[in-house]
C-alpha cells in the first residue's frame, strides 16, 4: 500500500501539456532577448556599454561565456561578443528544457510518450511485492541463475519534488552491464525482475523499499541521494544472454573502463 503511491506517481512522471507551453514560451523570450542582443547595441551612459555576467543554470552551460561590456568611444559591445550573447542565452534555455526532461520519468529506455502511455500496461505483482510494467516482451528463454546477462538499466527515486535519476548505464562511457542472475550481484528488486526478462526484453520496475538498497546510495554531483530502504524505480533492458544468445554480439558489452 505504501508503494502504491508511487506508482501512481510513476505513471504521470511526464510533464503536463502545461510544460510544454513554458517551455515555448521560454525559448520565445530567449529568442527576443538574442534578437536584442545581436541587432542592438546594449550602450549605457557616457559610451559604458553593459555588462553580462552569466549566472546562475547558465553559468554551467559551457557554450556561455562570460561577457563583460566594454568600454569604447560610442560604441557597444562589439559584434562577436553579442553574439556570444544571444548563443548563450539560446543553449541556457535549451539546458533548462533538457533539464525537465531528465527529472520527469522519461528515461532512454522509455521515452515521453511512452512514459506518458505507461500507465495503460498491465501492473504485474509478484509475491515478493515487486511491481512492474513490460514496455516490450523479449524473445528466448529466462536467463539461467548464475548465468550473465548483458544489460542496460536506469534507477529513479520520487524526491517529493519529481523522479529523479540517481544511476544509470547510458552516463558515461554509456556501455552495458554484465549482472549475474539470482546471485545477489545487484538489489534484490533488479535480480528478481530481469530473472522473468526475456532478450530483447525492456521493463518498468517499482521496487519496494525492502528489495531495494538497505544502506541507501549516497548523492554525486547533479544526483540526489537515496535513503535506505527507499522505494525506487528502474528502467532495464535486456540485451541478450552469453551462451545463450551468441548470434548477437554487443560491441563493448561488458569490457571495463
Amino acid at each position: 500500500a505504501r508503494f502504491s503511491s508511487t506508482t501512481k506517481a510513476a505513471t504521470r512522471m511526464s510533464p503536463p501539456p502545461s510544460s510544454l507551453l513554458k517551455t515555448l514560451v521560454a525559448f520565445t523570450g530567449a529568442a527576443t532577448l538574442a534578437y536584442v542582443a545581436l541587432s542592438s547595441s546594449p550602450q549605457g551612459r557616457g559610451g559604458e556599454s553593459l555588462g553580462l555576467a552569466a549566472t546562475g543554470t547558465a553559468a554551467r552551460t559551457p557554450a556561455v561565456r562570460r561577457c563583460v561590456g566594454t568600454r569604447a568611444k560610442g560604441q557597444g559591445m562589439i559584434p562577436s561578443k553579442r553574439r556570444s550573447v544571444a548563443l548563450g542565452l539560446l543553449a541556457a534555455t535549451g539546458f533548462s528544457a533538457l533539464s525537465s526532461n531528465r527529472e520527469s520519468g522519461a528515461s532512454p529506455l522509455c521515452d515521453d510518450a511512452c512514459d506518458q502511455s505507461i500507465g495503460n500496461v498491465p501492473l504485474q505483482t509478484t509475491r515478493s511485492g515487486l511491481q512492474y510494467r513490460d514496455i516490450k516482451v523479449g524473445e528466448g528463454e529466462y536467463p539461467p541463475k548464475a548465468f550473465d546477462v548483458v544489460v542496460h538499466y536506469s534507477l529513479k527515486i520520487d524526491t517529493g519534488n519529481g523522479i529523479k535519476e540517481f544511476f544509470s548505464s547510458f552516463d558515461a562511457p554509456g556501455r552495458p552491464l554484465d549482472v549475474r542472475v539470482g546471485t545477489g550481484m545487484v538489489i534484490p528488486g533488479l535480480d528478481e525482475g530481469l530473472s522473468t526478462m526475456k532478450k530483447g526484453g525492456i521493463r518498468r520496475l517499482y521496487i519496494p523499499g525492502k528489495l531495494s538498497f538497505p544502506n541507501g546510495v549516497k548523492s554525486k554531483v547533479g544526483k540526489p541521494a537515496v535513503p535506505p530502504r527507499s522505494d525506487i524505480i528502474a528502467d532495464v533492458q535486456l540485451i541478450y544472454i552469453p551462451g545463450i544468445d551468441d548470434d548477437l554480439e554487443v560491441a563493448g558489452a561488458g569490457e571495463d573502463e
